[in-house]
């Protein structure tokens, strides 16, 4: 299937992809909201396959890639579902300590986007664990709608506590050993909740994501307020998920000027010796 980019949709019809996405709406109602974009022969079967996830376009580092160790791991949890799964990667040829990055995926389970993220990091001398918050569930069903549904099953505070804290922002307003956090449009946490937060942050928003950016001003006045240290980027005309490269919502120049940015942030504050 050709890729196409957000620019070649009406914003109205990516917008409400993205209220299906998250739940909002089911794919029935999806379906007859974007049948007045059906136009020229194009049906809204077709519009429906052109903006779900294509989990081809988003292997850069191949699976088998002799330069990575990976595996599946499960972990502990136990004030969460008992124990989560997760998908493990490492340098092959790995040689004394190296900093640790917990991938944490969107609201449809660890996909193979995902894992490919924690390859990506494993590649760059990282060692990568990105944990499935559909465990309790059966894991990830093996497509993103379904693993939306699954998603809808699963105990919040359950898995939460599986995630140690669900999303970066929490993270880091839970773990005060945490190094680092780079979230990519997240939701923000309450003033009250800022002021616990110790690590560094690099913050990420798309420029087209009213949803999540209408929280923006509120956080970045709680991290002033409070001294924190951290980094916030917006990336005009990009649309929210504008990392994830498996559907036309990516944008690849923001893309990858987040990803290098994230890097060199982690590099900055994780490796040993770092300041």
């Amino acid at each position: 299937m050709e890729r196409k980019k957000a620019s070649d949709y009406p914003q109205e019809l990516l917008d409400l992809f993205h209220e299906y996405q998250h739940g909002d709406i089911d794919r029935r109602t999806f379906l007859d909201r974007a049948g007045k974009f059906a136009v020229g022969g194009l049906t809204t079967a077709a519009i429906f396959e052109g903006l779900r996830p294509n989990y081809a376009w988003a292997q850069q580092v191949p699976k088998d890639d002799a330069r990575l160790k990976t595996e599946y791991a499960t972990v502990p949890s136990p004030q969460g579902n008992g124990s989560i799964r997760g998908y493990f990667a490492r340098p092959a040829k790995a040689s004394g300590k190296l900093p640790g990055v917990l991938v944490i995926h969107e609201n449809r389970g660890l996909n193979p986007y995902i894992e490919d993220v924690a390859r990506r990091f494993a590649v760059a001398n990282f060692v990568a664990y990105a944990p499935d918050g559909l465990t309790s569930v059966g894991g990830f069903p093996g497509d993103d709608e379904k693993g939306a549904v699954k998603f809808r099953e699963v105990n919040g505070p359950k898995m939460l506590e599986d995630f140690g804290g669900g999303i970066v922002n929490q993270l880091a307003v839970r773990l005060p050993d945490l190094g680092a956090g780079a979230p990519f449009y997240g939701r923000q946490p309450s003033a009250e909740d800022t002021a616990k937060i110790k690590a560094p942050l690099m913050l990420h928003y798309a420029g087209n994501d009213p949803g999540v950016d209408q929280g923006i001003p509120a956080f970045e006045a709680a991290l002033k307020a409070n001294n924190k240290k951290y980094e916030l980027f917006i990336y005009e005309g990009a649309q929210h998920g504008f990392h994830n490269d498996t559907t036309p919502r990516y944008d690849e120049k923001a893309a990858k000027l987040a990803w290098q940015r994230t890097l060199d942030f982690f590099n900055k504050n994780l490796r040993a010796g770092s300041s």
